[in-house]
């Protein structure tokens, strides 16, 4: 590869690399793109390295002699908005007026399409579809998916066809795997997304634990575990790589002190605690909240409104008991009266 590049570079050819996937070249020894890298710090190397990954922080798993050789320029796209994911979507699925098919047929099937697209209960679909993946090619496979299950006897789109894709496209290995955990690791799960509910964004066992017991105190549970056996169910999270290390720095530093993420979403731990037949209520209640905070939250910093935020995580943190929702459901109307 380096003889290549050097003979092209004596030719004046340029040659691009394309990594798609680039998270998965930054694991192990890194040798290959050292090597492309090094090469291209030469004088007569006309190359390009462009690495392609979902992960933002793909260049935080670079080794350092590979960090250095980095250019580190990079293009953030952002995924398209609820109202361009409305218009693509009707535009894909509607059928065109000039086609071969009957007239009639053609606008009544668009008519039930739009009918269909302005119901509530499908937008709240497409919400939980995008919470899992927002990119345009996942979504054409969604809406090729519902359409592959029309029924040929009807001829029409119908809401259950939606309904059964999103089933069969939703991450279920995930799933699977929060219903094989135990009680104690579906409660430091919810702990964890309690703390980025309250934009928390590093945390570690120790963080976790201290979340874990504020829990506690609030609803006086009886199943309090000794640390030691938290950790363990810590470990096994990580394992089963529910959750992961943020970076791979401090490989040194003891478990419990190493930062820490979630790798799943916040409808997929909803998802999976209803799905688990022992899961205790309290732990269902406790992850609701995020549903309605984390809008109110952003919708306060829109407004430039700290006060807001600064009064939404108190009220986590000291009144998300979940056996008096009312008085939240009566706090969400107030702070959108005030933002309104």
């Amino acid at each position: 590869m380096i003889a290549m590049l050097r003979e092209c570079g004596l030719a004046h050819k340029t040659i691009i690399f394309v990594l798609n996937e680039f998270d998965y070249f930054a694991q192990g020894k890194q040798r290959l793109l050292y090597s492309l890298l090094d090469a291209m710090q030469s004088v007569t190397s006309q190359a390009v390295v462009i690495g392609v990954s979902c992960r933002l922080d793909v260049d935080q798993l670079l080794e350092k002699r590979v960090r250095s050789r980095f250019s580190h320029r990079k293009l953030l796209f952002l995924p398209p908005s609820k109202e361009d994911t409305e218009r693509f979507m009707e535009h894909i699925l509607s059928l065109p007026v000039d086609s071969s098919l009957p007239h009639n047929y053609t606008v009544e099937f668009n008519a039930r399409l739009k009918k269909i697209l302005s119901d509530e209960r499908f937008k709240e679909l497409i919400n939980t579809y995008l919470s899992f993946n927002s990119t345009i090619g996942h979504l054409v496979r969604f809406l090729f998916q519902a359409v592959s299950y029309l029924d040929l006897d009807v001829g029409f789109l119908s809401l259950e066809n939606f309904k059964t894709a999103l089933s069969s496209m939703q991450r279920q290995p995930k799933l699977e795997c929060i219903r094989d955990c135990s009680i104690l690791e579906l409660y430091l799960l919810v702990c964890m997304k309690r703390l980025e509910v309250k934009e928390q964004n590093s945390y570690n066992f120790n963080s976790v634990m201290t979340e874990y017991k504020s829990i506690h105190d609030s609803f006086q549970t009886s199943d309090y575990y000794a640390r030691n056996v938290c950790l363990r169910a810590f470990e096994h999270l990580l394992q089963h790589q529910l959750i992961s290390f943020a970076d791979n720095r401090g490989h040194n530093q003891s478990v419990e002190f190493r930062p820490v993420k979630l790798l799943i979403s916040l409808a997929e731990l909803h998802q999976g605690l209803k799905s688990y037949r022992l899961c205790p209520m309290f732990y269902l209640d406790l992850i609701k909240i995020g549903f309605w905070i984390l809008p109110l939250v952003q919708a306060c910093k829109l407004h430039k409104i700290p006060a807001f935020d600064s009064f939404l995580v108190c009220y986590v943190n000291y009144y998300c008991c979940g056996a008096s929702f009312l008085p939240l459901k009566m706090v969400k109307v107030a702070f959108s009266r005030q933002l309104s």
